[in-house]
């Protein structure tokens, strides 16, 4: 569908990300991946999907090659619990005290996605509440031990153990969760594209 659309049109994903390239190829586009250096660092006084659209558009700004007939796709995630971000842990103690934290608790997942051509950059954001069963230690060391929570914010992967076993809801787009809201990013490429 997409494809036809854009049949003219050359896509670059600039994210590391394996969920990203996964979700971004089921919409049924081709694409290629690009690296960028970006600050991701924000001011101290934006909160949830304010500080994933500040970064998302930061990541845009950062890729300085665009050509007329292609169209950038940058991306940020984080998960929200109680006034705090929790992202990308840097080591296991982190990864414990942050699964810890979300023990029991309904937190919300901000992924926000900006699309820019040579003409445009739209960046749009995508909110999902998920709520927790309690975890034990045990649980928590098993998660860290065979998973690898290091490179998702919160230090959890919705599609894999922890999102098996442990989430008793959810309210929201799922793949938001995994870091693209495919039916946004849809929507955004049909009518502004």
């Amino acid at each position: 569908m997409l494809q036809s659309k854009f049949s003219a049109q050359k896509f670059l994903l600039a994210s590391q990300s394996p969920r990203r390239q996964e979700l971004l190829k089921g919409l049924g586009i081709d694409f290629e991946i690009v690296k960028i250096q970006s600050d991701e660092s924000y001011p101290s006084n934006l909160q949830r999907n304010e500080i994933t659209e500040h970064i998302s558009a930061n990541k845009a700004k950062a890729y300085f090659e665009l050509k007329p007939n292609e169209i950038l796709i940058t991306a940020d995630t984080l998960v929200w619990l109680n006034g705090e971000v929790l992202g990308k842990p840097k080591n296991k103690e982190e990864a414990f005290s942050m699964i810890r934290k979300l023990s029991g608790c309904i937190h919300q997942v901000f992924t926000s996605v900006t699309v820019t051509s040579t003409e445009k950059a739209i960046t749009f954001s995508d909110a999902t509440d998920v709520e927790f069963d309690e975890f034990s230690g045990e649980e928590i060391n098993y998660y860290i031990e065979n998973f690898n929570p290091f490179d998702k914010a919160g230090g959890y992967g919705i599609q894999d153990w922890l999102g098996y076993a442990k989430i008793k809801g959810i309210k929201g787009c799922y793949y938001n969760v995994m870091g693209l809201p495919l039916r946004k990013l849809y929507q955004v490429l049909q009518t502004e594209f």
